[in-house]
């Protein structure tokens, strides 16, 4: 006699031998129950830059500074493909469509790297409402991107790109000890910013010490000393270690089969991890010899580097100790004595770091600097001289250019002339130390971003253009 409920009770069990058959047959039964891995995505805004259109230029007859020391007499360049094919004398002329420029009595040189603007996060026009480098809302924001803030529709952008600029590294403001990721740019203004990211440039974390961080906490809970300052960013390291290891953990626990679940994201101690990883880069607002010092032994503490100390004003009373650790200083030529930790600064700062072996920059912060960063390094470089530290013109060049890449992790690709490297080229109208020289062709990859000569291909920002007077929009 048919019995349903023995049936259904048999069918069951059947279908409960099956499953546990094939789960049997698996080579990591414990792997088969595991949920997903959860992976971070480390690049969430790739760039989405792409290069002007280009045709082969060969630049006749100039002296050429490479940018890694060396100055070229009477020398050619040829840029193809948007690299640099080739320097030296008697270059062929590559092709039918290529531009041939006769530069005699011109001078050529890598484009300069700013490694310190905040063009877009404080654009201009300076209004409050553009004020986006700052997010001095607790000590430690590591969790911002500088990008986020970044307005490219910034005048400024042009402007620089007139001085020579063709790369720069726009970081979040000072006020904070950890104050987010800076981003590296290519100089060619677009819609949005990630059309004009730097393909594959490392990001950099901006930190400070000092007054700037002692004056915005002091009356907000603190830090709101220099050992305050130390313990914050010893606190944030240390809290960053133990992120680390959780999600280390996580991932020996998932591959041994073990049913793991990941850490909660943190954004802050995710940035501040990529510093421990190698993979992001610290650029360190930080103006006293005895500051640097310090900071220096805080990154050997956690086993990290500072890529580099931004403005050090006191660097060259260690200038020594930047080479053996490895630090490049970005510095003015001349700023100095408008706060009391920017007080001992000396003329002669950059030229003695250099003259230490130490890695040197001319850096801006400037909207108004970033336009004459060439003066910039004259100055310091004629500063250097009449104290008796006797560099050429083509060793300054490299406070402009070479040191500048190496900073930011870029100098596979830019900061110097060398074929087979991007093809960001200017020809300046005369010596690029003098005050009266101009940059006449800027090149960004080997297409031509700026022309002085043809003032309508100029990029104008909508706020260059005016008004809509009223009724106008009827």
């Amino acid at each position: 006699m048919h019995n349903p409920k023995l049936t259904k009770a048999l069918f069951t069990s059947l279908t409960l031998v099956a499953a546990a058959t094939i789960v049997g047959c698996s080579d990591d039964p414990a792997k088969a129950e595991q949920a997903p891995f959860v992976e971070i995505n480390k690049n969430p805004f790739p760039s989405t830059y792409k290069a002007l259109p280009s045709v082969p230029t060969l630049i006749t007859n100039v002296t050429l500074l490479d940018g890694i020391g060396g100055m070229h007499e009477n020398t050619s360049i040829l840029l193809e493909n948007g690299k640099i094919k080739a320097i030296g004398n008697d270059l062929p002329v590559p092709a039918d469509d290529a531009n041939v420029i006769d530069g005699k009595g011109k001078w050529v040189t890598p484009g300069i790297i700013d490694v310190h603007s905040h063009l877009g996060v404080y654009a201009t026009p300076d209004t409050g409402s553009h004020a986006d480098g700052n997010e001095m809302v607790k000590p430690v924001t590591a969790a911002v991107w500088a990008e986020h803030s970044i307005w490219p529709q910034d005048p400024g952008f042009r402007r620089a790109l007139a001085g020579g600029v063709t790369v720069m590294q726009i970081l979040p403001g000072s006020g904070n000890l950890i104050g987010g990721r800076g981003v590296t740019v290519k100089n060619l203004p677009n819609r949005v910013v990630q059309d004009m990211k730097f393909p594959d440039a490392p990001y950099g974390l901006k930190m400070a010490c000092g007054e700037n961080p002692k004056r915005v906490y002091g009356k907000k809970g603190g830090p709101m000393t220099r050992m305050g300052n130390v313990a914050g960013y010893r606190q944030a390291w240390a809290d960053a270690q133990n992120y680390q290891q959780a999600w280390d953990n996580y991932k020996k626990d998932y591959d041994a089969g073990k049913d793991a679940k990941a850490p909660k994201r943190n954004l802050n101690l995710e940035t501040l991890a990529g510093v421990l990883e190698g993979e992001i880069l610290v650029h360190m607002h930080c103006y006293r010899a005895d500051d640097m010092g310090t900071m220096m032994d805080v990154m050997k503490e956690f086993d990290y580097q500072i890529a580099s100390f931004q403005h050090a004003v006191g660097a060259y009373k260690i200038a020594d100790k930047l080479a053996e650790n490895n630090v490049c200083s970005a510095m003015w030529a001349d700023w100095w004595g408008f706060k009391m930790e920017a007080y001992d600064g000396i003329r002669e700062n950059i030229a003695m770091v250099a003259n230490a072996k130490a890695c040197a920059i001319v850096h801006s912060d400037s909207d108004q600097g970033i336009q004459r960063l060439n003066q910039e390094a004259a100055k310091a470089l004629s500063d250097g001289q009449r104290a008796g530290i006797n560099f050429t013109k083509a060793d300054a060049w490299t406070w402009l250019s070479s040191n500048a890449a190496k900073s930011l992790g870029i100098f596979d690709k830019t900061g110097s002339l060398e074929a087979g490297k991007n093809a960001d080229v200017v020809l300046w109208s005369t010596d690029p130390f003098s005050t009266y020289s101009q940059a006449e062709l800027v090149f960004i990859d080997g297409g031509v971003a700026f022309d002085r000569n043809k003032p309508e291909t100029w990029a104008i920002s909508d706020y260059e253009l005016g008004q809509v007077g009223e009724g106008d929009h009827k």
